[in-house]
């Protein structure tokens, strides 16, 4: 097989240029990112960078200004409604808060998708759902309800229930918040086992370092409006970026100053309540 070809047989998600924004406003600019068949990415930046914004463009929840987003080849912002949702079947998305529903047990939540979206029969639902409820440690938790499980457990059944229809794409919203350390060394390695086994992609959306970057094959950093960096993690941890070494250390200030720059908007105001500059 032609190596370019294959290389592009393996790109699964794919920014080129790409310029995302609401209305007039222009969140990211610029942005380049590749996610392979067999990888973990990880997408880094902080509260408001824009982390958010990617997710959404890869779902085709939001198209680009300028430039293409490409899911399995296809360009997202050229399909059509039946098109989208059949690349969208394609994926999975493991939302922040679980979205898990609190109407139905563990089992049944990882269920709805089969249900939902395939033909399959009842012996084959229950064999898959108690397959995947296993790979993520659950499977005699299948009968219990949504309140008797904790956070940490409800963020794996979500994991199942994201998994069960196998996506070739998975999409992870700040999967590591809210965690105790246990839960968060176990989702982790999940994510990282599961995306071996599938032999699927799996993007993290997340702020959390010292476990993405313990899984991670490639790290996109943005901030400031742009794509700061991307490489493996060993590259971005010997980076002499200021913005980089200031998100990494957890630094309270640096080129991303602790206190909000000042206005013309905000000194008129001041002046209209009778404060001094």
């Amino acid at each position: 097989m032609n190596p370019e070809a294959s290389s592009a047989a393996d790109s699964l998600l794919l920014f080129k240029d790409v310029t995302l924004g609401y209305g007039d406003f222009t969140v990211l600019a610029g942005i380049d990112i590749d996610v392979r068949r067999g990888q973990v990415v990880a997408m880094m930046g902080g509260s408001g960078s824009g982390k958010t914004t990617l997710l959404r463009a890869a779902t085709g929840q939001i198209l680009p200004k300028q430039g293409t987003v490409t899911a399995f080849g296809e360009n997202i912002a050229a399909a059509d409604n039946n098109k989208l949702r059949a690349l969208r079947q394609r994926m999975g998305v493991l939302f922040q808060q679980g979205a898990l529903f609190t109407d139905l047990n563990v089992f049944e939540n990882v269920a709805f998708p089969l249900r939902e979206h395939t033909q399959v029969s009842e012996a084959q639902i229950i064999e898959r759902v108690l397959d995947k409820l296993n790979a993520v440690g659950l499977r005699a938790a299948a009968h219990l309800s949504i309140s008797e499980i904790s956070g940490g457990m409800a963020r794996r059944v979500a994991l199942a229930r994201a998994i069960v229809l196998e996506p070739e794409l998975i999409l992870y919203d700040e999967p590591f918040a809210g965690l105790d350390p246990i839960s968060l060394g176990i989702t982790a390695q999940l994510i990282r086992g599961l995306t071996d086994t599938l032999n699927c992609a799996s993007v993290l959306i997340t702020h959390d370092v010292a476990e993405s970057f313990a899984i991670a094959d490639q790290v996109y950093m943005v901030g400031q409006g742009k794509l700061l960096a991307h490489g493996r993690p060993d590259d971005l941890s010997s980076s002499a970026d200021p913005y980089i070494r200031q998100f990494l250390n957890g630094e309270p200030d640096g080129p991303i100053a602790f206190h909000y720059p000042e206005t013309p908007a905000f000194t008129a105001w001041l002046q209209r309540q009778g404060g001094k500059p």
